[in-house]
């Protein structure tokens, strides 16, 4: 994507009960599986879900990629991304028992066409739930 999106609310996609979700499946418009579910990260002005990671690769070569919840919607077993599925594999990612660190959140918002909120606020964009 490569116009601008503001982070928007995932109305039907309720962060509090993100313990429910991890390890469903996470998937592309076009219902491809991307990988599983593995934690939300909230917008700090807010707490709204803004992206989610996602964990992708074969055993022994896993990581987590980012993708954004900005109109993502779920289905009994799923949680269904805007993202192609090409796209969000070569997203910035994390070791498995990584962290995003602060200085890499503005490369993950232009990865995604995404205006970074951090930028005038000079504070951390996303936290972990």
């Amino acid at each position: 994507m490569t116009e601008a999106h503001e982070m928007v609310t995932v109305t039907t996609f309720p962060a509090e009960n993100i313990r429910d979700w991890r390890s469903r499946d996470v998937i592309d418009e076009a219902g491809d599986k991307i990988g599983s579910l593995e934690a939300i990260y909230v917008d700090t002005r807010n707490d709204d879900p803004a992206f989610a990671t996602v964990e992708v690769g074969i055993v022994g070569r896993k990581r987590l990629v980012f993708v954004p919840l900005a109109g993502a919607t779920v289905g009994p077993d799923y949680l269904r991304v805007r993202s192609d599925k090409k796209h969000v594999k070569g997203a910035p990612s994390i070791d498995t028992d990584g962290e995003l660190l602060a200085d890499d959140e503005p490369g993950l918002f232009s990865y995604y066409g995404l205006s970074y909120p951090g930028a005038t606020t000079g504070q951390r964009a996303l936290a972990r739930r």
